[in-house]
């Protein structure tokens, strides 16, 4: 054999696994944009049930996908900044939360966004329809009609000897309804009720140890993105004044506060992950009809009523889902 083929021999050899693996597919990478911080609160079990859901499909991040986390540290001003990055980055699908989904949508027509929606996507504009999203959003909403009245009458059927009621809003939510509706579920009942709200977490402080002060000793938190974000820390304030606490996310109820009732917006966030990896796997957004909560669940943390010397009424623990002891 001549030399100069021997070389080109070789050569060509060598260049074989380079050329095979060009051509191996690249692997996807999908956008994770999320209102709150990476480490704090709930925020991380929103990461940790949106990579489950992917699992579900069979993709596993660092192996088969990439997940490109985007975290906005309860600064909403810097979702469109965030977003945008996603969409020079060229992912192949964005998951978005509350609040997130709003700047996702502004930054593309054509990646794909699976959301998790805190009040009605259509209202909202971000689908058509919910059978037939269309476009390029689908994925989950956490409304299910209003449900304050009934976790108030539970919250007041639970601790029926309360005198007063305290009612916590969230004064970064931009609708006043809830706060009315649940007003006139205490009227119905006959529970005064004693208004405070807080935005931020100096002003929920602050809230806190105005109930204390008043001699309020259970607070209903009216639900809103900021109060869910601090949900821990709203926990610790009410068991640092000895107040038992109702939230409507169950991760209230895990953090230390005495109940929560609620869609289970832990598991939205992996049927997010589910709905990801089958468009990763070819199917449209616009095909993948909206998700709707089908169950609202009853938590009761018995270690907080044990702390608090609380006596709960055996009729109404006799409907929680769950007990956390």
């Amino acid at each position: 054999m001549k030399r100069r083929e021997f070389i080109s021999l070789v050569g060509g050899a060598a260049a074989w696994p380079l050329a095979a693996r060009a051509q191996q597919p690249a692997i996807p990478v999908i956008g994770f944009l999320s209102a709150g911080p990476a480490g704090r609160g709930p925020w991380p079990r929103h990461a940790d049930a949106f990579q489950r859901g992917l699992q579900d499909l069979g993709f596993i991040d660092g192996q088969n996908v990439l997940i490109e986390y985007r975290w906005a540290e309860d600064r909403y001003d810097r979702l469109p900044a965030l977003a945008a990055d996603l969409v020079q980055r060229r992912v192949r699908a964005i998951a978005a939360g509350p609040r997130a989904v709003d700047a996702a949508k502004a930054a593309t027509v054509s990646i794909p966004i699976v959301f998790v929606a805190g009040t009605d996507p259509v209202s909202l504009g971000l689908v058509a329809g919910l059978n037939r999203p269309g476009g390029n959003l689908t994925g989950a909403t956490l409304l299910a009609g209003n449900i304050n009245p009934k976790r108030f009458q539970l919250f007041h059927d639970l601790l029926p000897e309360v005198p007063i009621v305290g009612l916590l809003d969230d004064s970064t939510r931009p609708r006043d309804e809830p706060v009315r509706d649940v007003e006139r579920a205490a009227r119905g009942l006959g529970v005064p009720v004693r208004l405070l709200s807080g935005g931020n977490e100096a002003e929920f402080e602050t809230a806190f140890a105005t109930f204390a002060r008043e001699g309020v000793t259970a607070v209903f938190v009216i639900n809103g993105l900021l109060s869910y974000s601090l949900s821990d820390r709203l926990c610790a304030m009410a068991a640092h004044h000895r107040i038992s606490l109702s939230g409507e996310a169950r991760v209230f109820a895990e953090f230390g506060g005495l109940m929560s009732y609620g869609p289970n917006e832990i598991e939205a966030f992996r049927q997010v992950g589910r709905y990801t990896g089958r468009i990763l796997k070819g199917e449209k957004p616009a095909d993948l009809p909206v998700l709707q909560p089908t169950k609202f669940e009853l938590v009761i943390n018995l270690k907080t009523a044990k702390a608090l010397g609380l006596t709960l009424r055996p009729s109404v623990l006799a409907l929680a889902d769950e007990t956390i002891e």
